[in-house]
């Protein structure tokens, strides 16, 4: 009976040692999840460092097409320009294109689904999703992105 409890023990920490281990990402911007509530509103911080997402219709920017450029409301990295930002009536503001290196993309299958969530490059927060639902006379992709994870900043004359 040992030697079964052995080379079940010994079959399962080989077996284990193949899996992949999860790498934990490193963000230039690194703060402790009491920072972030102090920093952040209740509601910024449900969506940022809880992956939440608000209701549709009820943003700030979804219905927004200002001149200017959508920084991540977390740690001010520059996201996303209005000359991307497009109408798609789904609730959320809407962009085409993120300006490069700016955000990180990670397979999100929570609920039952099978989507690509996206984040900031610079601090993790979660902006939302991106869908190959966008203007075909563009990229064809939609990032559906929360009004509370971003800041709006007019452009300057």
């Amino acid at each position: 009976m040992k030697n079964l409890i052995l080379i079940l023990s010994l079959f399962s920490l080989t077996a284990c040692q193949g899996q992949k281990k999860e790498t934990k990402k490193t963000f230039k911007v690194v703060k402790t999840e009491a920072e972030w509530k102090a920093e952040l509103t209740p509601e910024q911080y449900e969506v940022l460092r809880k992956k939440g997402t608000e209701r549709a219709f009820t943003g700030e920017y979804w219905n927004h097409f200002e001149e200017g450029q959508y920084v991540c409301a977390a740690c001010e990295n520059p996201l996303f320009t209005s000359e991307t930002k497009f109408e798609s009536d789904c609730g959320w503001p809407s962009f085409d294109q993120a300006i490069k290196g700016s955000v990180i993309y990670e397979n999100d299958y929570s609920f039952g689904m099978s989507r690509v969530e996206v984040m900031c490059a610079n601090c993790g927060g979660h902006l939302g999703h991106v869908f190959n639902d966008g203007p075909r006379e563009t990229t064809g992709k939609r990032f559906c992105t929360n009004s509370v994870s971003v800041k709006f900043k007019p452009k300057t004359k």
